[in-house]
């Protein structure tokens, strides 16, 4: 398991802590952050004495959270919990700006907070975040009061037209192919691996989740597939080289698809796959099947019907389609610290939501499978690769970088293993496809032994 590394605190024993100073006995090394060499908080706010009235806004936010197994230090020694005898962690806040920003906004306020060194975490960064996932109940954000109608103006979604999805992608993904080179598998796959052993290793379960997704597919020779979103190019070559199709595939950001055709040119298959650096909506042609891994969470809910429509313009009469996303049990009409910070302008849909991708097109809807599990464990693969090399990292970057993205992953995992999140595979066709497999059987069977035709 690819946890976080960070040893767990031993849980404070003393009782009251809001009465007095808090007791400094959890040492430098104990903590989540990485103290040893890192630089302090980053500009705090204004200090002195914490009144009772931030005390008590603190209080009722915890509440709010449904009181986590937690103890907040404050700057000035002082303390706050909700009564557990035992808390998960120690959460250290070093300014009071910090502390109110924590009230409007926990999770944008956190995030950054964290990032910055003004909060330091003493405890298990990943049990943190699981438990405060599990404590805090999903509802919709008020906008009665001021702080709630200003939390959700700041929060709202943005449209993700194509000048913003080519600066949201070049945010994310043009940073550097060296950088995600030290943590993703030797094919830089960045989705959901497939693990039918969980034994197997990060390589093994990539190429395991793109054998599982063409032979979803029922991919067969001299078919021709579309692929919206590619990456680093692994699965069109995969399709090409063991299924035998011809793909093409499009994406926006500049540096994935220099290194896509390179590695394509390199391999022998550039004859068989075509990158194109651009947007899906300009798709053209007419392709027996289209696929989708890790796309539909940058397209923005407002624009599923027109994805739907460039799937409806692009599959021939007797298409068919997978589509694979992270995605919610309920919408989230809002953006996060994860949006905002890491992937801008994404946004994970309720399969509610996935189907007005698919609805107005009169799709049908054949297999919806959920690999949340998958998902959990790739991302552990992920975190304990990436905290193997944060002084690379930190060298790359700077130290800010190191604590965002290991929040990002981290978070990410106690997203799926809570249930936060889900990992939808849709496979999906035209209206009354015929010779659709009675079971799943074919699926589990050996490669040599599939009779069944494709949808």
């Amino acid at each position: 398991m690819g946890a976080s590394s960070t040893p767990k605190v031993r849980p404070p024993t003393e009782a009251g802590s809001d009465r007095g100073e808090f007791p400094q006995r959890l040492d430098a090394g104990r903590r989540d952050a990485r103290s040893a060499g890192s630089p302090g908080p980053a500009a705090p706010g204004p200090r002195g004495r914490v009144s009772a009235a931030e005390k008590w806004l603190l209080r009722r936010r915890l509440r709010r959270l449904g009181d986590p197994a937690i103890r907040v230090a404050l700057w000035d020694g002082q303390a706050v919990d909700a009564g557990v005898e035992h808390p998960v962690a120690l959460v250290r806040v070093h300014d009071r700006r910090t502390l109110l920003e924590l009230a409007l906004h926990p999770e944008m306020a956190f995030g950054d907070a964290y990032s910055d060194g003004r909060i330091e975490l003493e405890g298990d960064l990943r049990e943190f975040l699981e438990m405060m996932f599990s404590t805090s109940t999903p509802t919709n954000r008020s906008r009665g009061s001021l702080p709630g109608r200003l939390a959700w103006w700041l929060s709202r979604l943005p449209a993700n037209t194509i000048g913003r999805s080519r600066r949201d992608v070049h945010h994310h993904y043009d940073i550097g192919t060296d950088f995600y080179r030290m943590w993703l598998d030797e094919q830089l796959v960045y989705t959901c691996a497939y693990f039918p052993d969980p034994s197997m290793t990060l390589d093994e379960a990539q190429r395991a989740k793109m054998d599982y997704v063409c032979r979803k597919l029922r991919l067969r020779p001299g078919e021709t597939v579309v692929e919206a979103g590619f990456g680093w190019g692994a699965l069109a070559l995969h399709m090409a080289r063991h299924y035998g199709v011809r793909v093409r595939a499009c994406n926006l950001s500049h540096a994935q698809t220099l290194f896509a055709r390179e590695r394509a040119k390199a391999e022998g298959l550039a004859s068989r796959v075509e990158f194109i650096e651009d947007d899906y909506r300009n798709l053209s042609g007419r392709f027996d099947v289209f696929v989708s891994v890790g796309m539909l969470e940058h397209v923005g809910r407002r624009y599923y019907r027109e994805l739907g429509g460039v799937i409806d313009r692009c599959l021939k009469p007797e298409g068919r389609g997978l589509i694979h996303s992270i995605g919610r049990d309920r919408p989230m009409p809002f953006r996060g610290w994860i949006d905002r910070r890491i992937f801008p302008g994404a946004y994970p849909p309720s399969l509610r939501e996935m189907m007005h991708v698919f609805e107005p097109f009169r799709f049908s809807v054949f297999d919806v499978e959920n690999l949340r599990q998958h998902y959990a464990k790739t991302l552990e693969h992920w975190l304990a690769r990436y905290q193997a090399r944060e002084d690379r990292v930190a060298a790359m970057f700077d130290e800010r970088f190191v604590r965002m993205w290991r929040l990002y992953l981290t978070g990410s995992i106690a997203g799926f293993t809570t249930g936060s999140l889900q990992l939808f595979q849709i496979l999906f066709a035209r209206p009354g496809a015929t010779g659709c497999p009675w079971t799943r059987a074919w699926l589990y069977a050996d490669r040599g032994s599939e009779a069944d035709p494709p949808c």
